[in-house]
């Protein structure tokens, strides 16, 4: 939450609780089959109980799960009725285990209500219970074992999220935590780590540690970013809709169903935008219409013309998993390969790859490049090694795909 506070949108614009389960119905008889309520701060709404009892009647039409994201401040109380009223899986957003650090990061006293709520969701059972922890370099990164800690004895699924860039909360790389990197620190303490499976469509990976109650994960928005099995849909609390956190508002439902769109014609607007849906954070439209490299006119190769850019700093970074599997991995970790090392051959094919692509891709402009970065590290868990490859120029265009060949 920035500094400064949000705007309150006006109660009259908001959609009522008719207009909620109208809209739940029409995705659910569309194939949803899970609901999360979000914010905001659901527990802000007086008819909350009302929202999750109109859920759960789309339980007979197919809806499998309702959850919720909360703060966990006003939480405690009302959590038997929304249990009761058809609630099944409950996220708790908590950065920290400190409590005078907590009144620091969230400007608001709480901690001791927050846990009170983690502790009582536990009690009534509930199916799953995550905790959602942004970690910030330098802020709450510290605290990574004690929330692991916090899995020995209770039934929860903690989920490390990287921090990401969002308006209003100064965003810069020397606060991003990498999940490598939060993993290799749990690995230190805890050497015993498993990875559990995840679901095709799941956020977050799971790992766990033998013998304890719970789990925890990470949501690699970032560094290993899950927009391809992404299958989300955002309905923010004015209507409007967005097929990806990071985009721009897409259609606005509220304004249509007050203008009296028919339940076909609501399916078709959200049918619309979820064409526009794309691949990744600030990528290419999965539905584009025009390729930067071909003739408007004719539809034919067409090189770009840069001549008209003003020679800039330009620095692109490509991120890879090759995967070598259960035989090929154990010679490259050791350097037991007869061909020598592999990593630092493949380093060196990388910059010295990256230093042609001029040549091997038709189109690409030759560059003089000022400095290339090309690093691989061993994914235990996967089998794998992560190649990293960062390529730098002072010039008119751009180096993605300098940093794509190497």
């Amino acid at each position: 939450m920035p500094a400064e506070g949000v705007p309150l949108t006006p109660h009259a614009e908001l959609l009522n609780t008719d207009e909620i389960s109208r809209v739940a119905r029409l995705f659910v008889e569309s194939g949803v089959t899970k609901i999360r309520l979000t914010g905001g701060e659901p527990t802000v709404r007086k008819d909350l109980p009302e929202i999750i009892a109109g859920l759960n009647k789309l339980k007979s039409s197919g809806l499998e799960a309702i959850g919720m994201t909360s703060n966990g401040l006003a939480l405690k109380r009302k959590l038997p009725t929304l249990r009761e009223n058809g609630l099944d899986n409950l996220n708790i957003s908590l950065d920290t285990l400190d409590k005078f650090k907590f009144e620091i990061m969230t400007r608001r006293r709480g901690f001791d209500a927050v846990m009170e709520s983690i502790h009582t969701a536990v009690s009534l059972d509930f199916p799953s219970v995550k905790l959602n922890s942004v970690v910030i370099k330098g802020v709450n990164d510290m605290e990574l074992l004690d929330f692991v800690r916090m899995t020995k004895d209770l039934p929860l699924y903690v989920r490390f999220i990287e921090y990401m860039p969002f308006g209003g909360n100064r965003w810069n790389t020397e606060k991003f935590v990498s999940y490598k990197e939060m993993l290799d620190r749990i690995r230190k303490d805890y050497p015993s780590v498993q990875k559990l499976s995840d679901d095709p469509n799941d956020t977050s990976k799971a790992y766990t540690i033998p013998g304890y109650r719970g789990r925890f994960g990470f949501i690699t928005s970032m560094s290993d970013h899950f927009c391809g099995t992404c299958n989300r849909l955002r309905v923010l609390a004015d209507g409007n809709m967005k097929v990806c956190l990071f985009g721009n508002k897409e259609v606005n439902l509220r304004d249509a169903i007050r203008g009296g769109a028919s339940d076909e014609e609501l399916m078709q607007i959200v049918g619309t935008a979820v064409q526009r849906k794309k691949k990744q954070h600030a990528g290419k439209n999965r539905t584009g219409t025009q390729l930067s490299h071909t003739d408007p006119q004719t539809g034919r190769a067409s090189m770009v013309d840069v001549s008209a850019k003003p020679p800039t700093k330009r620095t692109a970074t490509a991120k890879g998993r090759v995967h070598l599997g259960a035989k090929a991995f154990p010679l490259v970790k050791s350097n037991n390969m007869k061909k020598g090392d592999v990593l630092t051959v493949a380093q060196i094919a990388g910059i010295n790859a990256a230093k042609q692509t001029g040549n091997l891709i038709p189109l690409c402009h030759p560059l003089s490049l000022s400095h290339i970065d090309v690093k691989l590290s061993l994914v235990d868990e996967d089998e794998a090694v992560d190649v990293e490859a960062t390529v730098s120029c002072q010039g008119n265009t751009g180096v993605e795909m300098e940093a794509l060949v190497a």
